[in-house]
C-alpha cells in the first residue's frame, strides 16, 4: 500500500475513569519512518451518570450490558462528531480503544465497551475498534498494545513508561520489543482519594504526609502476579480480587500511611523491573506524571533519568498510539506484537466498520 498521510481521531478511556480522551493527529511515513503531528486534543470529563454506568457495567445482566455497549458507542460517536465540528476539523478514520470492562486473558476473555458500528454510524467516519480480542484468541494477553507505537514513534528512548490506571513499561531487548504491566497506580490511588471525597491525590500530597507501613508494603510486594514471568497484564478484576483484600486488612492504619504504602509499593515494583534490564532514559507519560510525589520517588531510583515530554504527549500518548494502531490496521500491517503479549503470532488487530 502506498505511503499516504492519514488524519485520525484516537479515542482512549482508561480504567481510572478520568474521562474520554480524543486526539486528532496526522501520520506520514517518510524514508521508512513514521512521523506524527497532533492537531488537537481534549479530555471530556465523564458525567456522574456515565461514571456510574461504567463503574457498574460488569454487574449488568446480558441485555442491559449490550444496551450499554451500544449507548456508549453512540456516546463516543457523538463526542467525535462534536469534537471535529466545533473545531472545524475533519478526519478520515476513528480508532477507538473503548473502555475496558473485562480483561481475563487466561480465560480467553477481554471486552472493551463501545460498539464500533455505533461509533461509525454516529459520526459517519470509518471506525476501527476492538483491538484486543484477536490477540487474546491467539493465546496472548491482549495487552499492552501501546508498545508498537513506542517502537515506531518513540524509539529514541530506552524505556517508555506510562503511569495510568496501571503502570506499564516497554523497551527493546536484543532488537525485540518487550513490555508488561508493572502494578496498579491510579486505579488504586484514585479509589483511596474518593473515600475522602476527592477525585484523586493531587500532586501526591496526601501520600507525602504518611509513613509507609512495612508489613503492608511487604504483603503487596509478595502478591503472586509479581513473581510471574512476562508477558503478563493486569485488569480491574485482579485489583478487586487480589490487591484490595490486602489493603482491607489494614483498615486500622492512618489513611495517609495507607496511601504512602501504596506509593512505596509502586516504586519498589518499578525499581525491581528496571534492575533486571539496566539503566537508561525513561519517557514518562500518563496521568500519574502529574503526581509530583510519585515522580520524585521514581526519579530517585539508581541509574535512570526521567524525560517528561510536553503536556499533550503526557496526557494523550495512549490516545495518539491507538490512532496509530488504527492506521496500521487500516493498512493491514502488524499492530500487535507477540513478543509483548505472548500470542502465537503477530497480528493486525481491530475490526473495521466502514463509515461515510
Amino acid at each position: 500500500m502506498a505511503d499516504l498521510k492519514y488524519t485520525v481521531v484516537g479515542m482512549m478511556s482508561g480504567t481510572s475513569l478520568d474521562g474520554m480522551d480524543l486526539i486528532l493527529c496526522s501520520f506520514l511515513k517518510k524514508n521508512r519512518k513514521w512521523e506524527f503531528t497532533i492537531e488537537k486534543a481534549v479530555t471530556f470529563a465523564y458525567s456522574a451518570e456515565w461514571k456510574s454506568r461504567l463503574t457498574r457495567a460488569a454487574e449488568l445482566k446480558a441485555e442491559e450490558f449490550m444496551i450499554l455497549h451500544l449507548d456508549y458507542g453512540n456516546h463516543i460517536g457523538d463526542r467525535v462528531k462534536s469534537f471535529l465540528s466545533e473545531n472545524g476539523l475533519t478526519a478520515g478514520l476513528v480508532a477507538s480503544h473503548g473502555h475496558t470492562i473485562f480483561h481475563q486473558p487466561a480465560r480467553g476473555l477481554t471486552f472493551q465497551l463501545g460498539e464500533g458500528a455505533s461509533i461509525a454510524s454516529r459520526c459517519d467516519i470509518t471506525t476501527i475498534s476492538d483491538f484486543r480480542t484477536l490477540d487474546v484468541a491467539l493465546g496472548g494477553q491482549g495487552a499492552p498494545l501501546v508498545p508498537v507505537g513506542d517502537e515506531l514513534l518513540f524509539s529514541e528512548f530506552r524505556y517508555c513508561l506510562n503511569l495510568g490506571g496501571f503502570a506499564n513499561i516497554s523497551h527493546s531487548l536484543n532488537g525485540i520489543r518487550i513490555a508488561c504491566d508493572i502494578c496498579p497506580v491510579n486505579i488504586v490511588l484514585n479509589s483511596l482519594a474518593q473515600r475522602r471525597g476527592l477525585d484523586f491525590d493531587a500532586g501526591g500530597e496526601f501520600g507525602r504526609q504518611g509513613i509507609p507501613c512495612e508489613p503492608l508494603v511487604n504483603e503487596l510486594n509478595n502478591l503472586g502476579y509479581y513473581s510471574l514471568p512476562g508477558p503478563k497484564s493486569l485488569g480491574r478484576e485482579w485489583v478487586e480480587s487480589q490487591y484490595m483484600p490486602v489493603l482491607d486488612k489494614y483498615v486500622d492504619i492512618l489513611p495517609e500511611n495507607l496511601a504512602c504504602s501504596i506509593y512505596e509499593h509502586i516504586v519498589f515494583q518499578l525499581g525491581r523491573y528496571l534492575q533486571k534490564f539496566g539503566p537508561g532514559e525513561i519517557l514518562v507519560t500518563g496521568g500519574g506524571t502529574f503526581n509530583t510525589y510519585l515522580v520524585e520517588k521514581i526519579s530517585m531510583l539508581k541509574g535512570i533519568s526521567l524525560v517528561i515530554p510536553d503536556e499533550q504527549i503526557v496526557k494523550f500518548k495512549e490516545a495518539l498510539i491507538f490512532a496509530f494502531l488504527g492506521v496500521l490496521r487500516y493498512r493491514d500491517e502488524i499492530n500487535c506484537l507477540s513478543s509483548v503479549t505472548g500470542a502465537r503470532r503477530d497480528s493486525s488487530s481491530g475490526i473495521i466498520h466502514r463509515g461515510g
